[in-house]
């Protein structure tokens, strides 16, 4: 784009008159048809804020990208004419429509994995097409999970989103935008991933994948790869695990690319930590619940082959907890949550129970899903599945209360709270567990943290609080979270 493409489409001088005389030829039309004129269109101003820094911002595409950016262009016509709930929408489209684009090129089935853990959706899901039926919560969180976009840009990609539903043309509002925050948040959607390039982890597990579907591995081969696993992070390594499990145990798989699977396994199963181990014996017992038996053989050879059958649970409640958990998720992340959390939620609660006892392998999963459906989804409160949440969290035992109250370490709950209900709402939450532990050293850690958050420290800063993290870490020891 050269400097004088750049500057002819700021408008100003008489473009400006231009634009403001086709606006109120335009509302002379509605209101002579009987229409509201008010609040239709945004100021002229708040229009010349967006065209003035266009420019720079879309001038960060890589420019082989541009003529598939589509939306952007949309993005800037409906800018221009004032309507920018209009533009959030169609800025969020090419968001998705670039992430979709991301995933196709990284590992397909590899990313279904990760991201759908029912077998039964699983099944419909194989191409690139396929890509349009994950929802865009779903899309978001498993290109963090991959790596594809950073805590960063997961975090403010998430913000956009709640956006997006709540003050975008998607759905009816009457909620205003600025100029300054509508290329605000398309700088960011270029920033963190249009124009974000692939990390090297991301660059090498993609190439790890395709070596395991088309090469035959040797164990010297396996022992060379080895060594890239001692560079990932825990997140990385568990990720990469379940990623390993869910190729292993997909019956389009081929026997060498499974074979190459036993060879790597030994070499990064000591790495992944025990909840991840745990939900592959969880696996394991919903496939045999299902009576899906090629894929029950499958992950049992899967488990043998680090002696780690004692990962699958004596009974399939486990399973049962982690599907209602699944499906109660589902309903909140996605539309109309307010009318459909309370059928799953008191689903949860009957495979609950009275006693609240929950099987050790989905404790951890079963807490974190309790609290992100109570914290809300940013919007408004569920109250019809309110009450079973907190008659849910009332049975909470010291390790789970202790699991709750730092819920704000896991990346899914500390970005739900950058939204003023949901970091209500988690304060309403440390009180109740507060009031109900009676375990003196958890309630300590509690009133820590409430105290820091009296104090105006953010959620997202209590989890770079040192002193505080190690608190944690030694209650989780002595606790055996």
């Amino acid at each position: 784009m050269t400097d004088s493409s750049q500057q002819s489409i700021v408008p100003a001088g008489n473009n400006q008159v231009d634009i403001q005389r086709f606006e109120s030829t335009l509302l002379a039309h509605i209101d002579s048809l009987g229409l509201p004129t008010d609040s239709v269109f945004v100021p002229v101003a708040e229009r010349m804020d967006v065209f003035q820094n266009v420019p720079n911002v879309v001038g960060r595409i890589p420019n082989e990208l541009l003529p598939q950016s589509i939306y952007v262009s949309k993005f800037l016509a409906a800018a221009a004419a004032g309507l920018f709930d209009a533009a959030l929408n169609y800025m969020w489209d090419q968001t998705i429509v670039e992430l979709r684009r991301r995933v196709a090129q990284y590992d397909l089935s590899y990313f279904f994995d990760l991201v759908v853990p029912d077998p039964n959706r699983r099944k419909k899901l194989s191409t690139e097409a396929d890509l349009e039926k994950i929802e865009d919560s779903e899309l978001i969180k498993g290109a963090f999970d991959i790596e594809l976009i950073s805590e960063f840009g997961f975090k403010h990609l998430d913000f956009i989103r709640y956006m997006r539903n709540r003050a975008s043309a998607a759905h009816p509002n009457q909620n205003e935008i600025t100029g300054l925050q509508l290329i605000g948040w398309l700088q960011t959607c270029i920033v963190h991933v249009i124009n974000l390039p692939l990390s090297n982890v991301v660059v090498k597990i993609k190439e790890l994948l395709t070596n395991i579907k088309t090469n035959r591995l040797t164990e010297p081969d396996a022992r060379q790869i080895a060594v890239f696993f001692t560079d990932l992070t825990q997140d990385r390594v568990n990720v990469l695990c379940s990623g390993f499990f869910g190729i292993y145990t997909d019956s389009d798989t081929t026997t060498q690319t499974q074979q190459n699977i036993r060879l790597l396994l030994p070499h990064l199963w000591d790495r992944v930590d025990e909840a991840t181990r745990f939900q592959f014996g969880i696996k394991y017992a919903q496939f045999l619940a299902r009576n899906e038996q090629q894929r029950q053989l499958l992950a049992r050879q899967f488990l043998e082959t680090v002696s780690a059958f004692s990962y699958v649970p004596d009974d399939i409640l486990a399973a049962e907890i982690e599907d209602a958990v699944q499906n109660l998720l589902n309903a909140h992340r996605n539309l109309n949550n307010f009318y459909n959390e309370p059928a799953f939620a008191r689903q949860l609660q009957r495979l609950v129970g009275q006693t609240g006892k929950i099987p050790a392998k989905v404790i951890q999963p079963y807490v974190l899903g309790v609290v992100e459906v109570y914290l809300t989804n940013g919007n408004g409160i569920a109250w019809n599945a309110e009450p079973t949440y907190v008659a849910l969290m009332q049975q909470f035992d010291p390790r789970q209360s202790l699991i709750a109250a730092v819920a704000f370490r896991s990346p899914t709950i500390a970005s739900k709270l950058q939204f003023p209900l949901c970091q209500k709402k988690y304060l309403e939450l440390l009180e109740l567990m507060v009031t109900q532990v009676a375990n003196p050293a958890v309630k300590e850690l509690i009133q820590d943290v409430q105290k820091a958050l009296a104090n105006k420290t953010s959620p997202e800063r209590l989890r770079e609080d040192r002193g505080l993290s190690q608190k944690i870490d030694n209650l989780r020891k002595i606790l055996d979270v």
